[in-house]
């Protein structure tokens, strides 16, 4: 028993490690992103647009699921046969739980925010929900490298 329940607990923080996205923020910096030069543009917000930001599914909450759900059903329920028919069908079932539970943990809100800028032209940056921002806003594009974000 004590062996089922730690094989359960790592199994655990397996999906929950695997369930770990970074955020695309305008307000969160990674620590390589700090004390670097960023060109900065002004313009006014055009249009804004409700997203969903999906990072992708690594399989780890899929295949830890399927090894949970093949360990409890398969240890709790029959003998001989039946323990390996529930341990397959809990694996299954467990794979089915394990991946819906990544995908829900991999996807957020974010925004899809078009700024028309000082110089005329039109660009859109997409990134987390966690400002607000509204069609007429003065705000400022914050770029370096491949990464741009809307602040105000």
């Amino acid at each position: 028993m004590k062996k089922i329940a730690l094989t359960l607990s790592l199994i655990g923080i397996v999906v929950l490690s695997g369930c770990a996205v970074s955020p695309n923020s305008g307000s969160v910096y990674k620590s390589y992103q700090t004390q670097g030069e960023q060109s900065v543009r002004m313009g006014v917000v055009e249009s804004v647009r409700n997203v969903m930001i999906d990072h992708g599914q690594s399989g780890v909450g899929t295949m830890a699921g399927a090894a949970l759900g093949g360990v409890a059903a398969g240890s709790s329920i029959g003998q001989g046969n039946g323990a390996l028919a529930a341990g397959i069908v809990g694996a299954v079932a467990g794979g089915l739980l394990g991946q819906h539970i990544e995908q829900s943990a991999n996807t957020r809100p974010g925004l899809e925010i078009t700024v028309r800028l000082d110089n005329g032209s039109l660009t859109a940056v997409t990134q987390d929900a966690d400002e607000p921002f509204s069609p007429g806003e003065r705000v400022r594009l914050l770029s370096s490298g491949r990464t741009t974000r809307v602040t105000h």
